[in-house]
């Protein structure tokens, strides 16, 4: 019987889900569905490197093969009714599709999280590698275009919330784009270091043992069939770091993107507004101020990030198992697709919104000239100290206060001050315009920016190839 999505509880399963045309490429790795599906290869792999090894025939190997194409959630939940064990449950959805022949190899000498954590390694690897990572990448190429484009674009610098240093809208980029590519490479590290076992209810492998005088080699056997590789020891299951990397991965990304969300709602502030949204021609900002254009898209990004962040602790306290294993990871741990589809939600929204991102460099420049006589303040005071000015900072600090209080340019009472003169003459032309011409002394932001962009566009040329091929 078809479930209402409306019926659905959590607002992945509805209120975003139906936003999203592909949101049946998410099902492919972290919906119940994928579960079972992955499951079934590992209880496939197992039987293959059961045949390899002589204890079955190819006969076997294709009738599970065969099986698994016809096993549905649905069956084995109603089974799981009866077994009150989920894998067991899958066992014998398996087991009822094939001859007696094939019946007793299906999960010989396996115990569940021989099954259970091996598939979670194997779906989380590949949806890395087919989706999370073409995903980002998307992103990150929209982020990289924002920052060539608007390299030489001056902005004023901002640091606790006041106006600093002029530096350029596309080094801000740059630095984001840095940010997120330096993360992708970690997600795709943890990604693949992500490990299966076939070492039996204690990890020592005591039924494997019984048929094979080197059970480790046979668990090889399998989880190169699945391109995986074993833990190097387990106990039940697979030791809890290398998922609580991968996840750590997945939250950091989402960290990544809601400080960027912020940082750009706060510059789309009506006093700002620096970028914009692009907004429908539908579009309604306000129920009741039809003027409202709000940054509801970075909005979502950091209330995505707040409900997904905390639950890294979960994933810190699923390290802990008593002895060779308990169950209080059993629950908590179906909900890592829960984070990776947050993450990928906003990923997408993001591309969306990066696409269209209004950058109103008139407005930087404004902004910019609201402050630009205080921005010669820092380079006065260090080539004052580098001439040999005894307390340069104190004496530039007090230069402030007096343009303030006189309502004159700093940079004025610099020139007509024959105490400074003696320390500025040694300025060379180049010093001088960057002190007297404040849109000038933006260090070397322009070029660091295409430094960036150009470094990063050829490394992540190599998940490019990886997805094309």
């Amino acid at each position: 019987m078809k479930r209402d999505v409306f019926k659905n509880i959590s607002p992945l399963d509805h209120r975003y889900s139906l936003r999203k045309d592909n949101f049946a490429d998410y099902s492919e790795y972290f919906s119940e569905e994928a579960v079972i599906k992955y499951q079934c290869q590992v209880e496939l792999a197992l039987v293959k490197a059961l045949e390899q090894r002589c204890l079955c025939s190819q006969k076997v190997v294709d009738e599970v093969e065969a099986a698994i194409q016809e096993v549905e959630v649905g069956e084995v939940y109603q089974e799981e009714k009866k077994t009150k064990h989920n894998i067991r449950a899958l066992v014998n959805c398996i087991r009822n599709k094939v001859s007696d022949e094939a019946k007793p190899f299906i999960h010989l000498s396996a115990t569940s999280y021989d099954i259970v954590d091996t598939a979670n390694s194997l779906r989380y690897k590949e949806a890395t590698e087919k989706l999370l990572t073409s995903k980002i990448i998307n992103l990150l190429d929209e982020w990289l275009r924002i920052a060539e484009e608007e390299k030489e674009t001056l902005q004023m610098g901002r640091t606790h919330g006041q106006h600093a240093e002029p530096i350029t809208f596309g080094f801000v980029m740059a630095n984001y784009c840095h940010r997120l590519k330096e993360r992708l490479d970690r997600l795709y590290e943890s990604a693949q270091n992500l490990k299966g076992k076939m070492s039996g209810a204690v990890g020592a492998y005591n039924a494997s043992n019984l048929f094979f005088t080197e059970p480790d080699e046979f668990e090889k056997d399998v989880l190169t069939e699945l391109g995986l590789e074993a833990a190097p020891v387990s106990s039940q299951i697979v030791p809890g770091e290398y998922m609580v990397d991968f996840v750590h991965s997945l939250i950091s990304i989402y960290g990544v993107l809601a400080d960027f969300s912020d940082d750009m709602r706060h510059l789309q502030r009506t006093e700002i507004g620096e970028v914009g949204e692009y907004f429908e021609k539908d579009q309604v900002g306000s129920s009741t101020m039809p003027h409202k254009r709000n940054p509801i898209n970075y909005e979502n990004v950091k209330s995505m990030w707040k409900e997904f962040m905390p639950r890294i602790i979960t994933y810190y306290q699923d390290q802990l198992s008593e002895h060779q294993r308990d169950l209080t990871n059993s629950a908590s741990g179906r909900f890592i697709p829960e984070i990776a589809t947050g993450l990928l939600l906003s990923v997408d929204r993001l591309k969306r919104v990066s696409e269209k991102m209004q950058v109103d460099q008139k407005e930087m420049f404004a902004n910019f000239n609201q402050t630009r006589e205080t921005v010669i303040a820092e380079p006065l005071y260090i080539v004052l100290a580098a001439a040999g000015h005894p307390d340069a900072h104190e004496k530039v600090r007090k230069l402030t206060l007096q343009a303030e209080e006189e309502g004159k340019k700093l940079k004025r009472i610099v020139k007509e001050s024959d105490e400074l003169e003696t320390y500025l003459n040694d300025l060379d032309d180049r010093q001088r315009k960057m002190l007297f011409n404040p849109e000038l002394y933006t260090g070397i932001a322009k070029r660091k920016t295409e430094e960036i962009v150009d470094d990063i566009r050829k490394n992540i040329r190599r998940y490019k190839n990886a997805l094309e091929n």
